[in-house]
């Protein structure tokens, strides 16, 4: 074995610069920079950021750059390097009211306090190709208007009124939020560390399994009660201070499924709540996201568990995309004394098997002669 592992160092270090050139490819060609990548590969820049749960864009733009193009490697080398940072402390819980607000849209409403506002999106574009944006024209600027800060409330809260939807609840007030980064995944799990694993949570598996639910696979008939794009404070409390300390702004897309509700013996029949928040602009993962922590309640509301988005093991223990890559990944590496152990238990099941055949054949030409 220390002669395979000396004799395939030089292998592994061809493989290295190998991958190096290709990373480059051709040489006449400028190469990448991250400042291009952050501005204008941005969707890929936010998935990388969510799924590995570390807010820095150039970070990202880095790892996107290093992985070519291979967002789940990205992400992996995210989170390898996420570890190596030293924990100063935990920021006060965002609060997605005071958004900056870039987008917000309503599946449910078409009026509403604060308006729609489409923004930045793709959903009424034509899918066909542009031909020019391989040519690197010029883009025209952006319309803007002078508008005053317009308070825009929940739509949860607007059915909240009349009693239409649970309530929020409240949280005890020595409640401590988990923190899977740090604590090992137990079942069954509290919602707040489950919305973690979702939030960083591979999108087309959440993706896969929010449609199922669509599908019949849960008997889950949802309305988008809510998408918001936009800028959030961070703040955190020093001990030293009578005040939280404003540590700057992140960009995240939250979104609120509204789901109906029979009722139960202990609440009358009302809407209830799927909830979606990763970091950037990313709506399809969080609503991908709202749809199985609805889904993953089924438990909580009396429902009858009969899906796999309903499964909170199922669910959580294969969304991380990092971790299932290294399950099917290392597949690649060599098995060479576990293969053998199985040829040699095959081969040996064969001869068992001919050896009862051949016995068989031989009873039944006995059987013929007499």
């Amino acid at each position: 074995m220390y002669v395979a592992v000396k004799g395939g160092e030089a292998a592994i270090a061809n493989a290295h610069r190998l991958l190096a050139d290709r990373r480059r490819g051709d040489r006449s060609v400028p190469a990448l920079r991250l400042d291009q990548i952050v501005e204008q590969l941005a969707l890929g820049v936010d998935r990388v950021m969510s799924e590995g749960s570390l807010y820095d864009r150039e970070l990202a733009a880095l790892a996107i750059v290093q992985a070519r193009g291979d967002m789940i490697e990205a992400i992996f080398l995210v989170r390898a390097y996420r570890t190596t940072l030293p924990r100063f402390g935990y920021t006060r819980a965002i609060d997605t009211g005071t958004m900056l607000v870039e987008r917000r849209v309503s599946a449910t409403y078409k009026d509403l306090p604060g308006g729609q506002l489409l923004g930045p999106t793709f959903d009424y574009t034509h899918r066909l190709l542009d031909p020019e944006l391989a040519v690197g024209g010029d883009v025209a600027e952006p319309l803007r208007r002078e508008s005053e800060a317009e308070a825009m409330p929940r739509v949860s809260a607007i059915l909240a009124r009349e009693g239409l939807i649970e309530p929020d609840g409240e949280l005890p007030q020595d409640h401590v939020p988990g923190d899977i980064t740090r604590e090992p995944l137990e079942f069954p799990m509290a919602r707040d560390i489950r919305l973690q694993a979702l939030s960083r949570g591979d999108e087309g598996f959440l993706l896969a399994l929010g449609y199922s639910t669509q599908r019949g696979y849960a008997r889950n008939h949802p309305f988008v009660g809510e998408v918001r794009i936009g800028e959030v404070e961070l703040e955190l409390d020093v001990p030293e201070l009578p005040f939280a300390v404003p540590l700057g702004s992140i960009r995240v897309t939250e979104c609120q499924m509204v789901n109906q509700f029979k009722g139960s013996a202990k609440a009358p029949p009302q809407f209830t709540r799927g909830y979606g928040l990763v970091f950037g602009q990313s709506e399809r993962k969080a609503m991908a996201m709202a749809l199985c922590d609805r889904a993953l309640r089924a438990s909580e509301l009396g429902e009858d568990v009969v899906a796999a988005a309903q499964d909170e093991e199922f669910v959580i223990s294969h969304s991380d995309n990092v971790q299932a890559t290294g399950f099917v990944e290392h597949l690649k590496l060599p098995h060479y004394v576990d293969f053998q152990a199985e040829l040699d238990l095959v081969r040996r099941m064969r001869a068992e098997h001919e050896a009862r055949e051949n016995a068989g054949k031989a009873e039944e030409k006995r059987e013929a002669a007499e």
